[in-house]
């Protein structure tokens, strides 16, 4: 096919569909990517099927993109390293005997300040709250559900806020390709008027200080409250005695044993940016100064078990190996979304949309239809960083064809990249976060969703008012 059409939004609709429909997400993305290889092969069903399986493997060719896959792997190894050797148990226990955490409120804000707290990389803010956190809103009846919702509310949405990190990285970059003259004045003019990540992150926390339930939350609140942690036909996402694992029990707890290591990977963050980007932190790649960090915190927690003779070099193997294996399934799902991302860029899926609403609304409302537009393309193809690449290089042009503020329509783009993922069963960001809590997917989202069209809904009308003031 030549011209993108609505047929291009095909493989994304159907992998949504079929999430929802069959709660099935590694079988509804594999068809998703089926058909739109279909659709390029002239409908032929086995030669689609057979540049499926090519162009799944080719993602790996990517060095960003195999680097995000390591990397989970990695975290997961050293998540579980931190759990056998006591640090997030050693954490749990010193904010417990601090009395930080004594009910179940504290322990809702303690994941909402972990995900603001650690900010270098989306997937680690919501594997290390969910670590740190889950065990404490199991113990006082607080659903896994809400946790999925806090964490998955302040990962992405501060992430994008942060210039200095791996999402930073990206849009300065994709900023410094279109022209941008300042990226990153732009960028930080960009951060106050980021409606979408701001609102989210605030609506995760105000409902935990007035306990707002919406909806299926409310219902998944109640059952929690009773004794139950999950629903009777859910499936978590994740087997947390894999990340879980038995300690190996030669040491006590220790909450160091888990802050020197996260502590680590925070600072090698921007050491990363800087080295890789030849002595400019706005010039480096995210992706591997992301793996970096990860592979320090791993290094930093290995040592300090060595040093305190609290397990054996072979335990150590032996736990990363079991770790990295529990996160499988997540690598599995990152391919096969990667790979559905893939055939809906080459069919036009984000261009089309665009083409479609281009027009329609008279300037001064460009902010919102920036916004929506933006939010439909990442709903679609669930990945925020898929959807900034598409989006900026139309924004930006639009601005500066109309002669108004770039930073607004940056905002306005971003903004509906978190808000589309955020609310897409398809996203990375929304299926790691029902990992790290343990949940079912389908329930996270389901939950999750009324609170993310609200912060939508206020988020567009604050582009709207912001547009009409331009």
């Amino acid at each position: 096919m030549n011209e993108p059409s609505w047929i291009s939004l095909l493989p994304t609709v159907l992998a949504i569909v079929l999430a929802i429909w069959s709660r099935q997400v590694y079988v509804s993305l594999a068809a998703g990517i089926w058909i739109g290889w279909t659709i390029l092969e002239g409908w032929n069903p086995l030669t689609g099927l057979a540049t499926a399986i090519e162009q799944t493997v080719a993602v790996l060719g990517d060095p960003g993109n195999a680097k995000v896959i390591l990397f989970t792997l990695v975290i997961g190894a050293m998540i579980a390293t931190l759990e056998a050797a006591g640090g997030v148990r050693g954490f749990v226990r010193w904010i417990e005997g601090n009395r930080w955490v004594t009910n179940g409120r504290r322990a809702q804000f303690l994941a909402w300040i972990i995900g603001i707290v650690i900010f270098i990389e989306s997937n680690i803010t919501v594997l290390v709250a969910g670590a740190v956190s889950r065990p404490l809103f199991d113990r006082f009846r607080i659903s896994r559900e809400r946790l999925a919702y806090i964490v998955d509310s302040t990962s992405a949405p501060i992430c994008i806020l942060i210039p200095l990190n791996a999402w930073g990285a990206l849009n300065l970059g994709i900023l410094n390709e279109l022209g941008v003259e300042d990226a990153l004045g732009v960028f930080i003019a960009a951060i106050p008027v980021n409606f979408y990540a701001l609102i989210a992150f605030l609506l995760a926390g105000a409902s935990i200080l007035w306990k707002i339930d919406l909806g299926p939350m409310k219902r998944a609140e109640k059952r929690a409250a009773e004794g139950q942690v999950l629903w009777p036909n859910a499936q978590p996402m994740v087997d947390e005695t894999v990340l879980s694992p038995t300690p190996v029990g030669r040491i006590a707890p220790r909450a160091r044993n888990m802050l020197v290591p996260i502590a680590v990977m925070v600072v090698t963050m921007p050491l990363g940016l800087y080295v890789t980007g030849g002595g400019s932190m706005l010039e480096g790649s995210g992706s591997t100064s992301v793996l970096w960090a990860v592979l320090a915190g791993l290094g930093a927690a290995w040592l300090l078990l060595l040093g305190q003779r609290g397990a054996s070099l072979d335990e150590l193997t032996r736990t990363g190996l079991k770790g990295a294996g529990g996160l499988m399934p997540l690598a599995l799902i990152l391919l096969l979304a990667l790979a559905l991302g893939s055939v809906a860029r080459t069919l036009g899926a984000g261009e089309y949309v665009a083409q479609v609403t281009e027009g329609v609304l008279a300037p001064m409302l460009f902010l919102p239809l920036v916004f929506v537009v933006a939010g439909g393309i990442a709903f679609s193809i669930g990945s925020s960083w898929g959807t900034f690449a598409i989006m900026l290089p139309i924004a930006v042009p639009v601005a500066e064809t109309l002669g108004m503020p770039l930073a607004p329509f940056v905002a306005a783009a971003l903004s509906g990249g978190i808000f589309g993922d955020h609310s897409s069963p398809i996203s990375d960001t929304t299926i790691i976060s029902s990992m790290a809590a343990a949940t079912d997917h389908i329930d996270h989202v389901r939950t999750q969703l009324p609170y993310a069209l609200l912060a939508g809904g206020a988020a567009a009308v604050c582009f709207a008012v912001l547009g009409a003031t331009l």
